[in-house]
């Protein structure tokens, strides 16, 4: 499961943990966990991990907001590390097995950055063992943005156009031009646009796909049954809905 939970939940915290407690992921991971400082005595990452029953393993940003991969028990983390400065936001990297498990998070702002971003979590992490998912603030070169975009005051815009103006699918095209398979196009279905929720409709957001789940060649076949989360509580939980799918490995 993957979610971008607004700059640290605030006091929809709560709905979050019950969200989170309701699916029960084995694999977690989160975006925009703005306060959730690890080095904290009963810090709020530790009490989040706690209410939720898994092990969390959080990479601080020095430009935007934290991101994290939590694993539940029997689960455990083998090996860690952090992108934290290179990223506009940051990268959670986390092995359980043979499986490597990337949260991240791209650049918002600028389409050139975000593509460039990708190219270099592609080039870093993409392997047949793969698991790269969260708020990649992109859009997938398969479909007809048109419509969506034209809704867009014009500053936010500019977020997913190139510069003679055509829509902008380059970070997305980077994950796949690696080999890795974005599970929404082969395991997806419903309604899968996961901005902006009903509670908390921003200006800046069309009615698109900006969270993704993508998977190496290895974890790719084993997906099915992924969805968008949509209920009451999600709907007023964050500006954006969560992404479930489901993994036989």
């Amino acid at each position: 499961m993957t979610w971008n939970i607004l700059n640290g939940g605030g006091d929809r915290l709560p709905s979050i943990i019950e969200v989170i407690n309701e699916q029960r992921p084995d694999i977690l991971t989160l975006q925009e966990l703005r306060g959730f400082n690890p080095r904290r005595e009963n810090s709020r990452l530790e009490n989040f991990a706690a209410a939720v029953g898994m092990t969390p393993h959080l990479a601080r940003s020095g430009f935007g907001q934290p991101v994290a991969v939590f694993l539940r028990p029997p689960l455990r983390i083998d090996a860690r590390s952090s992108v934290t400065w290179r990223l506009h936001h940051a990268a959670a990297v986390v092995r359980t097995g043979p499986l490597t498990v990337v949260s991240t998070h791209l650049n918002p702002h600028n389409p050139h950055r975000r593509m460039r971003e990708a190219r270099w979590l592609a080039a870093r992490y993409a392997g047949d063992h793969l698991l790269l998912a969260g708020d990649l603030n992109g859009l997938d070169p398969h479909t007809d943005h048109a419509e969506s975009l034209a809704a867009l005051p014009s500053l936010y815009r500019r977020r997913h156009l190139r510069g003679d103006g055509s829509t902008d699918t380059r970070a997305i095209a980077a994950l796949e031009a690696a080999g890795l398979t974005d599970l929404s196009r082969t395991a997806g279905s419903g309604d899968l646009r996961t901005v902006p929720t009903e509670g908390l409709r921003g200006k800046e957001f069309a009615s698109t796909r900006l969270d993704y789940v993508f998977a190496g060649r290895a974890v790719a076949p084993h997906a099915h049954n992924l969805e968008v989360i949509r209920d009451d509580l999600t709907a007023h939980a964050s500006d954006h809905y969560p992404v479930r799918v489901d993994l036989d490995l």
